[in-house]
Order: structure tokens, then sequence, then C-alpha cells
């Protein structure tokens, strides 16, 4: 009997995949400048984009990791989200005001008018390479989804995915992504919650029960205030202040530096939605975190009374629980909403990667009808595809999805950082001092990541002050002289 009703789940999943992929298609018709293509002809309301920042931050890698990681640990990873606020609140008052002087596309513009071309470039290709490592891990996230229930393996589960996502991105561009981005999140977190209580009727006394069980055994604990001035301190990945601070950095070279996010709250119309929806993201974020974190104790409960073996990964153990044990339809829903989330960030990601290879590379040489124009940008959006899909199969090595994508972000985003802030907050730097920030930032974090404990939540920290240092020393030198383009 239940083998038969997968067929209904399977049926559920099918038709939002194919309902999802013609309704962000049918954007197209919206689609007639760059302008339209890569913001959405900043038409977008505020809350709409808040819900696509949402949906870009967190994804497959909040869906299928955060529960593995409270399921073996405790709440600590939300330490880390009361660092996301801060940053927003700099982000809020340093960055956005220079966004909004003009008509940027993308975040490498700013770049380009305080240093010149040369730096414009070079940011451009740390967001390019950044994007892209950190994208084939949540591409390769969603293939464990699709291979639990269609069995088809992770190969091809990785393809199945990017083709879908890669039509209707490139059919609607960003319109698309962001009406897209708010239709999948609200159905992925409607999908958690009815999650959580599913789980929850499975376990015998309740949500006062696994309260019981997991205060008993240290789950519910969140912050870690220890302090020591040895190493052992910056080692400790989720503790108080690595999440406020480490949380903090890495999140104004996200939201701050990083297309994908920068791209969100540049479609705006203007600078005050912006930040609206920039505020509004952490509610969510806040939210949601908790959620996926209270499934992951609820599932360590359930797995122990229960007395299951535990998956090897634990990646797994989400998924896995909603396939097998969810009523027939409501794992269907819950798996399409998994692979909603999925699409969501990768549309997003794959929006933002061919608007910064056609803007800020392509610019010398772009067609210059608008035709034209909109041809070059969805050839760059299947060319990014293709190369998703080759570095969502190496993925399959690299670990815990979750903590793999966020770590990968964590060695370049400081550079980022450090480059922007020597770009708004200093005038005398050029372009030659911010090259050699950048050389020494790029440097101290890949010592620090090869030869040191230290926890990939301070990299950012790490990464962006060795390159703002060393960039404002740089600019005494004879040789630097500030220049704006």
């Amino acid at each position: 009997m239940r083998h038969s009703m997968r067929f209904v789940d399977l049926g559920i999943i099918l038709l939002y995949l194919i309902a999802i992929t013609a309704f962000g298609a049918h954007f197209r018709k919206g689609q007639s400048t760059l302008r339209d293509y890569f913001l959405g002809g900043r038409s977008a309301p505020w809350w709409a984009i808040a819900l696509s920042i949402v949906s870009a931050e967190t994804s497959t890698l909040t869906i299928v990791g955060t529960p593995g990681l409270s399921f073996a640990g405790n709440l600590g990873f939300l330490q880390i989200v009361f660092g996301y606020l801060l940053a927003r609140v700099v982000i809020s008052l340093v960055f956005l005001p220079h966004y909004f002087r003009g008509e940027m596309f993308t975040a490498y513009e700013l770049m380009r008018r305080r240093f010149g071309e040369r730096i414009r470039r070079v940011t451009a290709s740390i967001f390019l390479v950044t994007r892209a490592l950190a994208e084939g891990v949540r591409v390769f996230a969603v293939s464990l989804v699709v291979s639990i229930v269609l069995g088809t393996g992770e190969v091809a589960s990785i393809v199945l995915i990017v083709c879908l996502t890669l039509f209707y991105t490139f059919e609607g561009g960003m319109t698309a992504v962001i009406w897209t981005d708010v239709a999948q999140m609200c159905l992925y977190v409607l999908g958690a919650g009815v999650s959580l209580a599913v789980i929850l009727a499975h376990i015998p006394g309740g949500a006062a029960h696994v309260a019981a069980v997991a205060g008993a055994a240290g789950k519910l604990r969140i912050f870690d205030f220890g302090f020591s001035p040895s190493m052992q301190f910056f080692s400790r990945t989720y503790s108080f202040w690595a999440g406020l601070v480490g949380g903090c950095f890495l999140t104004m070279a996200s939201h701050g530096t990083d297309q994908l996010m920068v791209q969100r709250l540049l479609s705006a119309r203007d600078l005050r939605q912006s930040r609206l929806a920039l505020f509004a993201s952490w509610l969510v974020i806040f939210v949601q975190f908790s959620l996926f974190l209270a499934i992951g104790i609820a599932l360590f409960v359930y797995y122990r009374e229960a007395h299951l073996v535990t998956p090897r990964a634990l990646d797994r153990i989400y998924p896995e629980f909603v396939w097998r044990h969810l009523p027939v339809g409501i794992a269907g829903l819950v798996t399409a909403a998994i692979l909603a989330a999925a699409m969501a960030n990768l549309s997003a990601a794959l929006n933002s990667l061919a608007s910064t290879t056609v803007l800020d590379f392509a610019r010398t040489f772009r067609p210059r009808t608008d035709a034209a124009s909109l041809r070059l940008a969805r050839a760059m959006t299947v060319v990014w595809g293709v190369l998703l899909v080759a570095i969502g199969m190496l993925a399959r090595q690299w670990g815990s999805v979750l903590e793999s994508g966020l770590s990968i972000a964590s060695v370049t985003l400081g550079l980022l950082l450090g480059v922007f802030l020597l770009g708004v907050l200093t005038t005398r730097v050029g372009q030659w001092a911010a090259v050699i920030g950048l050389i020494a930032g790029l440097s101290a974090i890949l010592y620090v990541r090869s030869f040191t404990p230290i926890a990939w939540t301070w990299w950012v920290l790490i990464g962006s002050a060795v390159t703002f240092s060393v960039g404002y020393a740089a600019s005494f030198l004879p040789f630097d002289t500030p220049e704006t383009a």
C-alpha cells in the first residue's frame, strides 16, 4: 500500500515542478532591456525582495544541513543570526547609499567608480569563482533529496534540477527569480512547519517530552559565552563571539558585496524600500533557522526513542524522514518544497553570474541594441548552468553541505569586504594599494585555512581586516594615487 501511494507523492512533485517552471517562464513577456532582465525593472515591492533575500540566504543548505547540526549538537548555530542583524545595520548605513547614487546593475560598478576598471574586474572575478563554487555545493545538496525520492543517483539528479531551473531563469530573468522565490519560500517554510508537527505527533508526549529529553541532553543550549585568549577560542565554530563578530562580517560581505544579494537590493524601487527589504529579511531568517533547528532536535528525540539507526550522512536525515514517514500527499508536498528552495536559489545564482559576466566583463564589446544584449545575457545564463552542473558533481566529495557552502564563501568574501570598505571609508587609497591589500588578504586567509585550527566563522573578519589594513598602509607608497573612473 505504501509503495503504491508513492505515486501520489511523485505526482504532486511532478505537478509542482511543471507549475513553478511555467510560472517563472511566463515573465518572459516583460523582458525587453537589461534593466528588466537583471533588475526586474525595479518594480518588485520590498516585501517580495525580502522573501527573495531569505530564499537566497538559506535555501536547500538550510533545509538539508541545519537539522543535522542540531541533531548532532545544539541550538548554537542561532548565535550567528545575531551577527546577521548587526551586519544589516552596517550595510544599510554604509553600502546602500552608495549603490543608489545613480543606476547600478552590479555591485562591482561601485568599484569601477572608486578605483577604476582593474579593481572592478578583480572583485567581479572573485565573486564569480566564489559564487560558482558555493552554488555547486547547493546543487549537490538538492541532488541528495532527488536521489532519495527518485532513486536516480546524484549525477542525474544534479542535471535534472539545473535544467528545470535554467529554463525559467533563461526566460524570465530577475522578475522570475524574485516571484518564484516568494512562492517557493512560502512553500518550503510551510512544509517545514508541517514536518515538525508530524515528527512531534510520532513522539509520545509531543513537544513537552521533546523539550524535556532535549534539555537533559544539552540540546537546547544556544549561547556559549566562553572566552579564552588561546587558539582554542578561535577554533570553536559556534560560540557567541564567533557568531556575533563572524556572522556580522560574513553577512556584511555576502549582502554588501556579493552580487547574488546586492542584485536583489538594487532591484528595489528606492533606498528606503531596499532598507525595508533588508531588515524584514532578518526577521524571517531568525524564524526560519529556529524552525529547522527545532526539526533536528525533534528528530534526535525520535531516533533515540525509536532506536533507529542514524544515517551515516546527517545531511540526509531530514529528507529521509520526510519521504519515509510523512503521510501520503504531505510527503510529496514537503519534498516539492525542498526542491523549490533549491530552484529558487539556483535561479538567482544563474542570473547574478550572468549579470556580472555580461556587465563587468563583456561591457566593452556588448551589443548596442537591447535585443542583442538580451541574447547575450541569456547565452551566459546557459553557460553558467553547464558549469554549475560540473561543480555540483565535484562537490559530492566536500563533506557537510551547509558548512562546505559557508566555508567556501568565507575564504574570499573577506577580500571583497576589505576592498569595498577601502572604497567607501577612505579617499586616499588608489587601485594599486587596493591590489596589494587583496593579495595580502588572500595570503593571510589561505594560511589560516591551511595551517591553523581557526574556525571558518572568523575567516571573513581576518581576510577583510588584513585586506583593509595592508591596503590602507600601501596607500602611503609613492606609486599609489587615488583615481575615480
